[in-house]
């Protein structure tokens, strides 16, 4: 049994996500935890890739990420129900900060999705795999 859920989502990804957030707020609504929704931005720091960007734009790209996650939830849960859920941008690599996220909300779970495995991710490994693989908690991977 869960008390605490955690969904990442990559908003890039539009809509199609969608089912994933579904998905978690559905195992959430089972065992009556708590569910949280993260996003993760690259972190361009202090490389000199951040010196082609305004000096606001990472606070821009964090406000924007939150309105289309809070967006994604509406749309997908509805506004009851996104009322009830923590919505989490953090900045750094993908599965670190899902596993940060997670290890710091105390989350029982982790619900993430998976694209169909390509070649280059044998090699590389997607950030799902690499959740799975250095997770201390269940993962639920949505295909």
């Amino acid at each position: 049994m869960s008390k605490s859920i955690l969904c990442a989502i990559d908003i890039s990804n539009g809509e199609h996500d969608g089912p994933v957030l579904a998905r978690a707020a559905k195992l959430a609504d089972m065992d009556g935890a708590r569910l949280d929704v993260v996003t993760v931005l690259p972190d361009f720091g202090e490389s000199w890739v951040s010196g082609f960007f305004e000096a606001d734009h990472h606070e821009k790209a964090v406000h924007e990420a939150g309105e289309q996650l809070q967006r994604l939830c509406i749309d997908t849960l509805g506004e009851d129900r996104n009322e009830e859920i923590r919505h989490v941008v953090a900045t750094g690599t993908a599965y670190q900060e899902i596993l940060k996220t997670a290890e710091g909300a105390g989350a029982d779970l982790i619900v993430i999705g998976a694209h169909k495995p390509d070649f280059k991710d044998y090699l590389l490994g997607p950030n799902a795999a690499r959740v799975v693989r250095h997770s201390q908690v269940s993962v639920y991977v949505v295909r």
